[in-house]
């Protein structure tokens, strides 16, 4: 069975002693454990990373601590994995299944990232998290990162049970999980987001990302450098990602035989939900097959979740998946220039679908 981002905080909570998990990466026997997830730093992108971070650099050789390449889940977006993380559930289970998605019943688009209240996070998102399993058995828990995350959607979503630390740039966040892991929290996570932002704006490899890659390498230093000595230290990180040149690029809403049949256009541009009209299912799995080719895999709803793509979807969570999933090949992106913002269409990387520069994520245990 391939290990994946689900897999990392039961193993984590096994490590401690929590009942009922089982650890499936073999960490180290230590008191406390701090999780690091790096946003955007996909497996596939560690060579680049190390021509710019000494600490990954050696970390890429094996000169420090053990790497290994772990998956995340489908589709690889940072909203899917972090809730996969955070409840050690696949998508299909706790319902955060793309980065956009048709609330049923509605026209609405929820964009996960936005979210507030509205639907409630704990029905949405019903799976306990690992942090509330952890509060149960006596654990304490802390998560350290971006002020302005707390207490939004996506945060209740996939941390609710753990004490929540805001922590604005780099130094704040090293100076926030070596706090807590030298206090009562057994078990520390903290996020950091620039690597995927200057992916998205100025693309991999570009001077901004090697500069946001450089940062994570100095973050690691220091968290390496004031680790306690009964302490692990988990690197990951949620998805990987792709440059799409221009040419690569399909716009839905430019093309007519695209949008035929189409009510609502979901998902991002390397994975897309269509929600279709009535009757119109098979005739839009025909176009879009038609028009994009080797580009892209395109089935229909019952194909994606019988093949396996989001593990075990509970009937309460199907209609939140599009009609048709649309997964990227190759480095193509279909953008949906009126249905989504305009910054959307104009990114360097994206990811989402299931490429493995895309799905194949880093696991680096320091102790």
């Amino acid at each position: 069975m391939i290990t994946t981002i689900a897999d990392v905080l039961p193993s984590a909570l096994a490590g401690l002693g929590v009942p009922g998990h089982s650890d499936r990466l073999g960490l180290p026997d230590v008191r406390r454990i701090g999780v690091l997830l790096v946003d955007g730093l996909g497996y596939h992108l560690l060579p680049s990373a190390a021509r710019v971070a000494p600490l990954l650099a050696d970390a890429h050789a094996g000169r420090l601590g053990e790497l290994r390449e772990i998956a995340s889940c489908f589709p690889s977006t940072t909203p899917t994995s972090l809730v996969s993380l955070g409840t050690g559930a696949l998508p299909g289970a706790h319902g955060i299944v793309g980065f956009r998605v048709n609330v049923p019943g509605t026209r609405r688009v929820l964009t996960h990232i936005d979210w507030r209240d509205d639907p409630d996070p704990a029905v949405w998102q019903p799976v306990p998290t690992q942090f509330e399993v952890a509060a149960a058995a006596g654990l304490e828990t802390s998560v350290v990162s971006r002020p302005d995350f707390a207490g939004s959607g996506l945060t209740i979503a996939a941390y609710r049970g753990a004490r929540y630390v805001g922590a604005a740039d780099d130094d704040a966040l090293a100076e926030a999980m070596l706090a807590e892991l030298s206090g009562p929290a057994r078990l520390v996570y903290g996020y950091h987001a620039a690597v995927d932002t200057t992916a998205h704006l100025y693309g991999i490899d570009s001077p901004p990302w090697q500069e946001a890659v450089a940062g994570v390498g100095r973050l690691l230093a220091r968290l390496v450098d004031g680790l306690p000595t009964d302490a692990a230290l988990l690197v990951t990180a949620d998805h990987g990602g792709v440059n799409v040149p221009a040419d690569a690029r399909v716009d839905i809403d430019t093309d007519r035989r695209l949008r035929a049949g189409v009510r609502v256009v979901a998902g991002e541009p390397r994975v897309r939900y269509l929600h279709t009209r009535r009757g119109a299912g098979e005739d839009v799995i025909a176009a879009w097959r038609e028009v994009l080719g080797d580009a892209a895999d395109v089935v229909s709803r019952d194909e994606a979740v019988a093949a396996g793509w989001f593990g075990p979807v509970p009937k309460q969570h199907l209609a939140r998946i599009g009609d048709v999933v649309v997964a990227c090949r190759g480095d193509y992106a279909v953008l949906a220039t009126r249905h989504e913002p305009e910054l959307a269409s104009k990114l360097v990387a994206y990811h989402g679908s299931m490429t493995p520069a895309e799905t194949a994520i880093p696991l680096i245990v320091i102790s």
